[in-house]
């Protein structure tokens, strides 16, 4: 999938109190200036300049941008992304973390990423998200959409918890774990990947559930198609366990709270690198074939 036409406004996100931002951003704006774009940019970015006054909200960013570049690691793109998708907004990510599966370019790749990115030659990934849904005593009181994983999590120093899993209200099974995680197969190659679990090509349809430490050795990750609504049900002692979202919002569960689960109808479109497959991304980033 190719953009339709040449953006002439440009949104900037930047991660908040990354050092080489300050290095990077002013001849950036420059560069889109001689080029005719408008450019926009958060209030993290426009900390890393002179003039601080012309930062917007991330909010208002995305809706104002034809393309959201961002500039940070997996982090920032996960935050974006959820103002990004609604609004249809392609994301070009620049990586300025460390590992950053999502954040496919790198640095020095910049500059001609957004040459093919305003001659219309860019490739666009669109990518499964995740809408969830937090109901207590039969009221929704929590709805958000995320791009990786939504996970059911003890705090440090409390005990194994009870999660009841049902795929279209049919009773799975009952874990007893440190948690369970739901991803999108984005989000295979993050949290649920360290907890065992497969890593799902982003085209796949489905949707991995994967228990963290699970006190039955037997309870193994499971792949289902992204058409299912997954619910998570609570049971037994609930101190100190949280819905946590991306990694990045945490919500306090109390006893008989449901968390369900279903596909989002946005979805995030990410351009990636047209000479990068997914799976050299992966040879890279794990660095299999290794010594």
């Amino acid at each position: 999938m190719h953009p339709a036409k040449s953006p002439q406004t440009i949104g900037i996100i930047s991660r908040p109190r990354r050092s080489n931002i300050s290095v990077v951003v002013p001849p950036l704006l420059e560069w889109l200036k001689e080029r005719g774009i408008r450019t926009i940019y958060d209030e993290e970015t426009a900390s890393s300049l002179d003039d601080t006054s012309n930062g917007l909200s991330r909010e208002r960013v995305a809706a104002e941008s034809e393309i959201l570049l961002v500039l940070g690691g997996d982090g920032t793109l996960l935050a974006a992304a959820r103002l990004a998708a609604p609004n249809g907004v392609p994301i070009l990510p620049i990586n300025m973390g460390s590992l950053g599966f999502l954040t496919s370019f790198t640095l020095e790749e910049l500059y001609p990423a957004l040459e093919e990115t305003l001659a219309g030659r860019s490739s666009v990934s669109e990518r499964v998200m995740l809408h969830v849904d937090l109901e207590r005593a039969g009221k929704v009181i929590e709805h958000q959409r995320v791009l990786n994983e939504a996970v059911i999590n003890k705090g440090a120093l409390a005990r194994m918890i009870e999660v009841e899993l049902l795929i279209e209200k049919e009773f799975v099974c009952r874990y007893r774990a440190d948690g369970l995680i739901v991803a999108t197969p984005t989000g295979s190659t993050a949290y649920s990947l360290s907890a065992g679990g497969p890593i799902v090509h982003p085209t796949v349809e489905s949707f991995v559930i994967t228990p963290i430490c699970p006190h039955t050795l037997t309870d193994r990750p499971v792949v289902v198609r992204d058409s299912c609504c997954i619910d998570l049900k609570l049971s037994g002692d609930t101190d100190s366990v949280f819905l946590t979202l991306d990694g990045q919002k945490g919500i306090p569960l109390q006893a008989s709270d449901c968390v369900r689960i279903t596909r989002a109808k946005e979805v995030l479109k990410l351009i990636q690198p047209p000479k990068k497959s997914y799976f050299e991304i992966l040879r890279n980033k794990l660095k299999w074939g290794e010594a």
